[in-house]
């Protein structure tokens, strides 16, 4: 690849149980990849902005409140709205199996539970990348 993979990674809304998404982002760094890591109560309206304006590969968002069947379409139908087609949102949290199916068939990337490998998520992530990325 030509340049790292380039992630933005947050946590929406105002769940602030923060050290899962903080342990990955040090692992994706150590792994060679661009962090951005934007911190507590995103909204996906600010999500999508910094994702785009960071010229992001990947949106990774931790949800553990509850809230990803409205927060995980949000960002999808704002990335819509901007014409972005090219960014994998994926992300984790406490995700009922069907709730990540479902959300999986209307464009979000594999979603991960508590108690996933960091290496399943990082060799995602990067083979999505190099199936997808946009030169």
């Amino acid at each position: 690849m030509n340049r790292p993979i380039r992630i933005l990674m947050a946590k929406p809304g105002l769940d602030g149980h923060d050290r899962g998404i903080k342990i990955l982002a040090r692992a994706y760094r150590d792994a060679g990849m661009e962090v951005i890591y934007l911190g507590l109560r995103q909204t996906p309206n600010m999500i999508v902005r910094a994702g785009i304006q960071e010229d992001v590969d990947v949106i990774a968002i931790s949800v553990l409140s509850g809230a990803h069947m409205t927060i995980f379409p949000k960002i999808l139908e704002l990335l819509s709205n901007e014409g972005v087609n090219d960014i994998l949102l994926t992300g984790g949290g406490i995700i009922p199996q069907k709730d990540m199916d479902e959300l999986e068939k209307i464009g979000t990337g594999k979603l991960f539970g508590p108690g996933t490998p960091v290496r399943e998520s990082l060799e995602y992530i990067i083979s999505w990348v190099e199936k997808n990325r946009t030169l």
